[in-house]
């Protein structure tokens, strides 16, 4: 009896003991993982009162999740909501609606606006040509609304509600699927006193969108449009030069090298900062072959303006974090390949994303060579990289060639060549119970070859509506 009493509590210690260390193991481990915790190892003085409530990165060719942490919470971006103003700007410019050189006459509404005190603006005069390069800078640089309003009345012929649909449009189109844009800048409309007012829109309303929206709009920008970066890398630019309007910009995005949060092989992208979404940060660094994306949101709050820096530093955190575990490189080079113990003639040199001092693993389907680095795209949209391959081997070419055309078309004749074959049979089982039974003179309840037939005919029948409906079941 006491030895069970005993064995009872040690059974009970270990089971206590190791449901606690369970406990610290998770903790530990989500502590390794802690965007808080990351940033301050990295060496940044910050503490939970700025901790971000969305972030994520992503690596920019292949649009894969480096690093995610409440990537679909639906959040107020402020004025990195530009980013989709420029991208319908360099989408119309792509379509040849005007040029970075076409000038927009300034109206007396934009006078005003850029003279509201609350709004992050640019000087702007009435009257006076303004290029389409300069608009750009001002908005990117200096994240000025005015301007952001001119380009988009650039675009649509001043119907500033069509500009807004335009937004949704696209977010969708992208496949931002948590977005819903209200205003073109960032700023709620309610707060340009009036002009600037697109029709049937709230004019209370922020925008809203995710860290993982965000991210798909930064990648489609980058992709469709590299030059993006040439607008989003100066700390400091000068627009309308050689005229009485010059004007010198200052850029707000700290960890551009040579500002206060400087980070090696930063060039962009966008801050934003509201009284409901606190300070944000859209931004992209390149380093040899590997250029990543990240977005930080909903660090601090407005009433303290502190956050307009800690952004930096926890987006500079999770960055090092994902440069010096990943790397964007060619695995792979045009040619002969010997990839699963095949011999492949690749039709370019393959690049992907991988962790580092670890070996690629590739995978042959049909004529697509893909590697498998068990990381998901930031959009379903989005594919996952291949490259085509032919076998080095005629025969085995030839084999692959027919095996991947005619495959379905085989397993369904063969199908239905079984299907019928069954029926067949099943009729002749019939027919046979039919002559024994005209052999005998004895009368029998129950006739085996009969009901072998009817069930290799009800087979034959069911195999071939599943074939029709489903498809080949061989």
């Amino acid at each position: 009896m006491k030895k069970r009493t005993v064995l009872l509590k040690m059974c009970l210690l270990i089971l206590v003991v190791g449901y606690f260390s369970g406990l610290f193991t998770t903790a530990s481990a989500y502590a390794q993982e802690d965007i808080l915790t990351i940033t301050q190892n990295a060496g940044y003085q910050t503490n939970e009162l700025y901790k971000p409530k969305a972030s994520i990165v992503i690596e920019e060719e292949t649009g894969q999740v480096l690093w995610a942490d409440n990537p679909d919470l639906k959040w107020n971006p402020a004025s990195i909501a530009k980013l989709m103003s420029v991208y319908l700007v360099f989408e119309a410019m792509a379509k040849g609606q005007f040029t970075l050189d076409t000038t927009v006459k300034a109206t007396d509404n934009d006078q005003a606006i850029s003279q509201i005190y609350e709004l992050s603006n640019n000087s702007i005069v009435s009257g006076v040509d303004y290029p389409v390069r300069d608009l750009l800078y001002a908005t990117l640089v200096q994240s000025s609304n005015v301007a952001t309003v001119m380009l988009a009345n650039l675009v649509t012929a001043n119907d500033e509600a069509r500009f807004i649909h335009m937004m949704n449009d696209k977010a969708k189109e992208l496949g931002m699927t948590n977005s819903t844009f209200y205003n073109c800048s960032g700023a709620e409309t309610g707060s340009f006193n009036g002009y600037y007012k697109p029709a049937g829109i709230d004019q209370n309303a922020d925008n809203v969108t995710t860290a993982r929206d965000l991210a798909i709009l930064s990648y489609h920008l980058l992709k469709n449009y590299p030059d993006t970066v040439t607008y989003t890398s100066p700390t400091q630019i000068t627009i309308m030069e050689n005229t009485p309007y010059a004007e010198v910009l200052e850029n707000h995005n700290y960890s551009l090298p040579g500002l206060a949060y400087g980070y090696d092989g930063a060039d962009g992208l966008k801050t934003g900062s509201s009284p409901t979404g606190g300070f944000n940060y859209a931004a992209t660094a390149k380093r040899d072959n590997t250029r990543l994306i990240e977005i930080v949101l909903g660090v601090g709050n407005w009433e303290d303006q502190e956050g307009e820096l800690q952004r930096h530093a926890f987006g500079n955190a999770i960055f090092d974090r994902a440069f010096a575990t990943y790397e964007y490189k060619q695995l792979l080079s045009k040619g002969n390949n010997t990839i699963n113990n095949e011999e492949i003639i690749l039709e370019q040199d393959f690049y992907g994303l991988i962790q580092k001092n670890t070996e690629p693993a590739f995978t042959l389907s049909a004529n697509n060579l893909m590697m498998d680095n068990g990381l998901a795209e930031v959009s379903p949209t989005l594919q996952t990289p291949s490259v085509s391959f032919k076998y080095a081997k005629k025969l085995k070419a030839l084999q692959n060639s027919v095996l991947t055309n005619t495959r379905k078309k085989k397993n369904a004749l063969s199908t239905f060549f079984v299907n019928g074959l069954l029926i067949i049979l099943g009729l002749l089982f019939a027919a046979l119970s039919k002559l024994f039974k005209k052999g005998t003179n004895r009368p029998k309840k129950f006739n085996p070859l009969f009901t072998l037939g009817i069930l290799f005919i009800l087979t034959g029948i069911i195999l071939s509506l599943y074939t029709v409906v489903i498809g080949p079941w061989i």
